[in-house]
């Protein structure tokens, strides 16, 4: 943590951004922010992020990839991944390519997290069957699939 008394150092920036990144990939958005907000220097925690980021040690495509595949993994479709890696940052052409990168079949993931969910008997009362189809674009499925789901 970054302390008044004396002078920052840059190196101490770049221990404080490498122990975060230790524990778990982050985007260079996130990385910047955790680390203002434990009261680093904005300006001294730009150029060292930015120097992890050209070596190799912090990378928004890792870090999408391995987000987009956790949140699939838990049954997230791609409408809802696509919005939280846009929220942290992320550039949209990135996104697309952790999407790729998964190769998931959305509507065989979206159907087994139905049947988990509901069941294999179908649905007959319209409010009933309002609720799923909101649950399903909530977990970021697109119409198509939950229009087949439901």
């Amino acid at each position: 943590m970054a302390d008044g008394s004396a002078a920052v150092r840059p190196a101490d920036v770049r221990d404080a951004a490498l122990r975060l990144l230790a524990r778990r990939e982050h985007s260079h958005a996130e990385l910047t922010r955790k680390l203002v907000q434990k009261g680093w220097p904005a300006d001294l925690v730009d150029i060292e992020v930015d120097a992890l980021a050209a070596a190799g040690l912090q990378s928004d495509q890792r870090y999408a990839e391995s987000f987009a595949r956790s949140r699939a993994g838990k049954a997230y479709g791609p409408v809802r991944i696509r919005a939280e890696l846009g929220e942290r940052g992320i550039d949209r052409s990135l996104i697309e390519h952790a999407l790729r990168e998964l190769e998931t079949d959305w509507f065989t993931l979206a159907a087994d997290w139905y049947e988990r969910r509901y069941g294999p008997d179908p649905v007959t009362d319209f409010k009933e069957k309002s609720r799923r189809q909101q649950a399903l674009a909530r977990r970021g499925f697109d119409h198509a699939v939950i229009r087949e789901l439901v």
